[in-house]
């Protein structure tokens, strides 16, 4: 009472993490979640020669892949990723096993870079599936996203592009070996007779 309370806010000026992530919810993977962080480096509005990618990657310590958006093409790979395919594969790569994926609407999600590449993933044995348009109650990840942003991220203002990267990659990681620890707790328990 009577004193001004000051909390410290460091404007963020173009700076932010972009992510993409993956929950297995069937299964041998079941549990399992995936994701990648991409950093959007602000762009400098002086009136001088603008810098490359790479020099204002490295301004901020990090590496040209490691910023930029989530594009059409970023997606597609993560899409491989994530269905198991190595670096190095055979023309006519499988799954051993069917994989759905259930996307949101996204733009990026339907983009024609997607379409081209939607007979490969079917002969590959992966599905891609839309979810209707305005049903974030119907995606098992909104409730991940949600609970990293609110639960596992402390603090939020961060002065350096590389530890709000960093922060968020270990608040992805605890809640990636929770959710983990978590659903093999609950495959572990004994089935009640019907």
């Amino acid at each position: 009472m009577g004193e001004r309370l000051r909390i410290p806010y460091e404007a963020p000026q173009g700076r932010r993490v972009n992510v993409i992530g993956a929950y297995f919810s069937h299964g041998p993977q079941a549990g399992r979640f995936v994701f990648a962080t991409y950093a959007a480096v602000p762009e400098s509005r002086s009136k001088k020669a603008r810098k490359s990618l790479s020099e204002r990657a490295a301004a901020h310590g990090l590496g040209v892949a490691e910023v930029g958006p989530i594009d059409s093409e970023r997606f597609v790979q993560f899409l491989w990723q994530t269905a198991g395919r190595p670096t190095v594969y055979a023309e006519d790569w499988q799954r051993e096993r069917p994989l759905v994926i259930w996307l949101d609407n996204y733009s990026v999600h339907k983009s024609e870079r997607v379409r081209e590449e939607l007979r490969v993933l079917e002969r590959a044995g992966i599905t891609l599936c839309y979810l209707p348009s305005y049903s974030p109650e119907m995606s098992q990840i909104e409730p991940i996203w949600h609970a990293v942003k609110h639960h596992e991220m402390k603090e939020r203002s961060y002065a350096e592009l590389l530890a709000l990267k960093r922060a968020i990659e270990e608040a992805l990681c605890k809640k990636a070996a929770d959710l983990l620890a978590a659903h093999q707790e609950t495959a572990n328990l004994p089935r009640q007779a019907a």
